[in-house]
Order: structure tokens, then sequence, then C-alpha cells
């Protein structure tokens, strides 16, 4: 089977609405209309299940996009994964792809339009980071979650 043909099949399949990022990877096909889907299932999880503050989940979902944006403009594969966990004050969200290639922050100016997504996930996020796994790499970001 053909990369084109994964990519078809994912699309097709598509994203089930039940699917939660923090039970599993959730697949997603490398199209820029993944990044909508990627940032519901965050919205829902974050702000409807797990009831965090508002702007944590606007943050969140942010950073989803853009790292999920980089997945697709980047890594040149038919599909990437979703994945979002809660420890104690912390969620923490993987985006994974099978490209070793890591990201690289860059300086931005003022009038840049593009090159701003591992920036704004450097000032939004407390921590993020990449790990290279055996089939590729999880770009990931956490934010403290403030006490109740």
């Amino acid at each position: 089977m053909t990369a084109m043909a994964d990519a078809r099949d994912i699309r097709e399949a598509g994203p089930a609405a039940c699917d939660d990022p923090s039970a599993g990877e959730v697949v997603f096909p490398s199209l820029p209309e993944s990044a909508g889907h990627a940032r519901r299932l965050t919205r829902r999880l974050l702000g409807g299940r797990w009831l965090l503050p508002p702007e944590l989940t606007d943050n969140a979902v942010l950073l989803v996009s853009e790292l999920v944006g980089n997945a697709v403009r980047h890594a040149g594969a038919p599909s990437f994964g979703l994945r979002v966990r809660r420890r104690r004050g912390w969620v923490r969200v993987e985006v994974s792809d099978p490209s070793r290639a890591l990201p690289c922050l860059l300086p931005v100016r003022e009038l840049d339009v593009s090159g701003r997504g591992l920036f704004l996930v450097h000032h939004l996020s407390d921590r993020w980071g990449v790990d290279l796994l055996p089939d590729g790499k999880a770009t990931w970001f956490e934010m403290r979650v403030p006490p109740r």
C-alpha cells in the first residue's frame, strides 16, 4: 500500500467522535483539516471533561494547533498522533510523527507570518521538548494546572 493510499484510508475513516487522546494515541491523517479535529478533541477533554480553566484550555488548544501544523507541514508522513495526559498539577500534550527531524525554535520578528509555532509553545507552556522514538518523535508541551 502506498503512502497516498494510507492517507486516503485514514482520511476516509477520520477520527471517531468518541476518540479519547487521554486513553491512548489518536491517529489523524496528515491533512490541514486534521488540526480542527485535534483542537476539538483537546477542548472537549480539557475544558469539558476535566473542567480546566478557560485560559489554560484555550492556550493548550492553540498549541495543539501549532504542533499539528508542524507535523502536517514538515513530517512528510501520512499520519500523526495526539495524546493528552494529566497528572497531579500538570497536563502534557504530545504530537507524534514518524520523522526524526527535530523542530527548531526560530527567532520571531513582529512582521513574520510563519515560523511562530514553537515560539508560541515556548512562551505559553511551562515546559516543552522532543522525545526521539524508535519510529519517529513526539513533540510535547506541559502546562501547570492551578489547584482548585
